[in-house]
């Protein structure tokens, strides 16, 4: 337990980027001390990346000669209802012991957080009151582990309390201001390392969500124009080939436009130049044109150089116009956003753009199946290899064959060296099944025929979701592309993100790579 009152049983971290650290420091490795709850409370956005809210998260501590050494992080959202409570905290709990326990490194002490802020009339100390039940709850979960929850802290409204100080009257009761932000030593040391701290989840998401203003009414006339004209094409097969090469024109000359564009500083200048730089009918064009599995699997191969960033900022704007009634169709440039961010190296966006692509569509299976690698630790470079190789291979007839299978293929390799992070959101450190069951899974697919039916274009139509018979395509095509006009029926909410809809300490359906879902 820490003392509240002085300096006593350090905690290292030399693990800011939320990575099982090393075994041993490096030549080169900084190691940051934190002595008091006040520097646990200053430590948890540089831990996860980012700056939680309404979260409960759990932080790993490991043993190295008499000092506690950060492990493994997860997190969860909140739930609104305290009867889901417990559950929630035997998910984080145990979701964060079968990671740690799979890298081989079960921890032995946990610290414990719950972030909140204040609702209307509460204040700060309202709210670790109210969630001092919740915070009882994982120490109570991780003692049933046989792992002790060494200190827990409530972080709300600029200030923190512990939950575990023993001493009565030592800590003040309208809780401890927190530092300003950057002041700290582990601050410090992070900008020191070239790290930074993300902002918040909400932020983070603002960037994927469609629009809600005027200009969404435009943008919905426009797919509504281009769904008339484009999606028969698409479900012909003499012009099916012609409107994918139309498509990836476009896109490759839009994202040398977005490659000219004079920077600005701030995610939002930088997201509102990119949306005035892409016309409503291009936006259009290419929302559709990426519904056709083959298109979008050729469009994930501007993954890296000055491709990638480029081709992230088109897909995030693709994403924002998928306004209305095509909130369905935002699956496949979600998935294409959070397949370049894990290419690039950001887990954290990649996780959240590949949440939401779930969210937009629970059956979309490019987006199970990178959201699970990605959350399992996986190195992208086997999915690179592929789309490296199919590019350099691809002919119109090899490109319908084989994208799908290879990019599949790769995503159920083990990497030679997994590292499962289970922080940084809702969907880390689940409890998910190994690849083994994944390759299980694929050989139980129903074969498909030639024009790429495998006997579930009805599944729609049985479904509760009522569409118009000229809304989505329904024939063989319908499987692998997304194109599809406006109708009455078509709307479908969009999860508020992976800690409210998909994912959790352990795998939800929708985290899951199923044997027959929609590519």
């Amino acid at each position: 337990m820490t003392n509240h009152s002085e300096a006593a049983g350090p905690f290292e971290s030399n693990d800011i980027s939320g990575q099982e650290p090393s075994t041993g420091p490096t030549e080169h490795s900084a190691q940051v001390t934190l002595r008091t709850p006040a520097e646990l409370a200053d430590a948890l956005p540089y831990l996860l990346g980012y700056r939680p809210e309404d979260s409960m998260v759990l932080v790993a501590l490991h043993d190295r000669g008499g000092r506690g050494r950060f492990g493994g992080r997860a997190r969860l959202g909140i739930p609104a209802n305290e009867e889901d409570w417990e559950a929630a905290a035997r998910q984080l709990a145990r979701g964060l012991m079968t990671g740690s326990e799979r890298r081989g490194t079960r921890p032995e002490r946990m610290v414990a957080y719950v972030c909140q802020e204040p609702g209307a009339g509460e204040s700060g100390r309202d709210v670790k009151q109210r969630l001092e039940k919740l915070a009882q709850l994982m120490r109570i979960e991780c003692g049933n582990l046989d792992v002790p929850v060494i200190e827990a802290l409530c972080i709300s409204d600029g200030r923190f309390w512990s939950y575990c100080c023993p001493v009565k009257g030592c800590c003040p009761e309208d809780g401890s201001p927190m530092g300003l932000p950057g002041t700290s030593v582990l601050a410090a040391a992070a900008t020191y390392a070239g790290l930074q701290v993300r902002g918040t989840l909400r932020e983070l998401r603002a960037r994927l969500q469609p629009w809600e203003a005027t200009a969404a009414l435009e943008q919905e006339i426009a797919l509504d124009a281009a769904g008339m004209s484009l999606v028969p094409r698409i479900l012909d097969e003499t012009t099916r080939q012609e409107v994918a090469d139309e498509t990836l024109d476009l896109a490759e000359r839009i994202i040398r436009r977005f490659a000219a564009a004079a920077p600005v500083s701030g995610t939002h200048p930088a997201d509102v130049r990119d949306d005035d730089l892409l016309r409503d009918d291009e936006a259009a064009t290419l929302i559709l044109g990426i519904q056709d599995r083959t298109t979008r699997d050729r469009a994930a191969a501007w993954m890296e150089g000055d491709e990638a960033g480029p081709a992230l900022r088109l897909w995030r704007a693709l994403a924002r116009r998928c306004v209305g009634p095509y909130g369905e169709h935002a699956a496949a440039p979600l998935t294409l956003a959070g397949w370049v961010a894990w290419s690039m190296g950001d887990d954290l966006e990649a996780r959240e753009a590949l949440a939401m692509a779930l969210g937009a569509d629970p059956d979309y299976l490019f987006a199970r199946l990178l959201h699970q690698a990605c959350n399992e630790g996986l190195d992208p470079e086997a999915v690179r290899r592929c789309l490296r190789a199919e590019s350099a291979q691809r002919t119109p007839q090899q490109a319908t064959e084989r994208a799908e299978p290879a990019t599949q293929t790769a995503l159920a390799e083990p990497a030679q060296s997994p590292a499962l992070e289970p922080g940084a959101g809702t969907q880390a450190d689940e409890q998910r099944r190994g690849p083994d069951s994944r390759t299980k899974e694929r050989r139980r697919r129903r074969p498909r025929s030639a024009d790429g039916d495998d006997g579930r274009h009805t599944a729609r139509a049985k479904s509760d979701r009522r569409r118009p018979a000229d809304s989505r395509p329904r024939s063989s095509a319908a499987e692998g592309n997304r194109a599809g006009t406006r109708g009455p029926g078509t709307t479908r909410t969009r999860a508020a993100g992976p800690g409210d809809a998909t994912t959790g300490g352990v795998p939800s359906d929708s985290g899951r790579p199923q044997p027959e879902g929609k590519g």
